[in-house]
């Protein structure tokens, strides 16, 4: 049986978020908390509430994402709501289990904040890769980029996660503890941004295709982002061509390969690193005087 190619695109993004979830959680529960790292976001509260009253970080990770979760799903939109919720439940459960029938790991804390940097950056890369989140700090960085939009969400991202970094030195009473919180941030960021991002803030499309119309339609209504259509020729063929140009963020990469792909599978795709971005869906000109 042959399921339709929507269904077979769901299952595949349901894998990948599953399987980051889990490396996610394994990062916490066998890696940062046993050896009190707390890497920040909302993660970090639960693991610091965890080392002071014993309650299970699983729990009240996802607990306090529920109300984050509502605001996304009104803001924005269903799709990036549901996909995120999955990755919080599994990431949470798998943070709860391990820690009841798998024996953390108790050597060198230098080790432990490296590798539950790679677990937790292969993890994020996999589940932002499929348009989700893990919640917490992503969710609101969302939000207060929409109140201060000339700042990065990338630097919203780092002070709330500092925030968190800077609270657990009272909280463990000790000052290691936070540097190595940065390690593990830091470990973590480079391998997401490898996994997933490759540009800091954004990417430039060229999309040739013969559907130049329909997946210009699809890129305004379904990413709402602005087209560039440019006049082109073909070399070999000598017949003139539109040449789609297109600025994205890079989490919505994923899901401008998905349309071009839906449209014309044999449409050739040019991907162009964009250190900087400006103007309207990005920062403003105006911000940068």
């Amino acid at each position: 049986m042959k399921f339709p190619s929507a269904w077979r695109g769901v299952a595949v993004d349901v894998g990948f978020i599953t399987l980051g979830s889990a490396c996610f959680g394994v990062a916490v529960s066998l890696f940062s908390a046993p050896n009190d790292i707390a890497p920040g976001g909302v993660t970090g509260l639960a693991t610091l509430a965890h080392f002071l009253w014993d309650a299970p970080i699983g729990v009240l990770t996802a607990a306090a994402n529920v109300p984050l979760i509502l605001v996304a799903w009104r803001r924005f939109g269903r799709d990036f709501a549901a996909r995120s919720l999955l990755g919080i439940l599994i990431s949470s459960l798998v943070m709860d289990v391990l820690a009841r029938v798998v024996p953390p790991f108790s050597g060198d804390r230098l080790l432990a904040a490296v590798f539950g940097g790679v677990l937790t950056g292969l993890g994020l890369g996999l589940i932002l890769s499929r348009g989700a989140t893990t919640g917490g700090a992503e969710i609101v960085a969302r939000l207060l980029e929409r109140r201060w939009p000339h700042i990065p969400i990338g630097k919203l991202i780092l002070l709330l996660d500092g925030a968190v970094i800077a609270l657990s030195a009272a909280v463990y009473r000790e000052l290691e503890s936070p540097l190595y919180a940065i390690i593990l941030v830091y470990v973590s960021s480079l391998l997401t941004d490898r996994l997933v991002y490759g540009g800091r803030r954004g990417k430039m499309v060229l999309i040739v295709s013969r559907r130049h119309a329909a997946i210009t339609a699809r890129i305004l209504t379904d990413l709402h982002r602005g087209v560039t259509l440019l006049g082109g020729v073909g070399g070999f063929t000598g017949a003139p061509q539109q040449v789609i140009l297109c600025a994205v963020r890079r989490t919505e990469l994923f899901a401008l390969k998905r349309l071009v792909v839906q449209e014309d599978a044999q449409a050739f795709v040019l991907l162009l690193t964009a250190d900087e971005v400006l103007g309207s869906g990005f920062v403003s000109l105006g911000d940068t005087r």
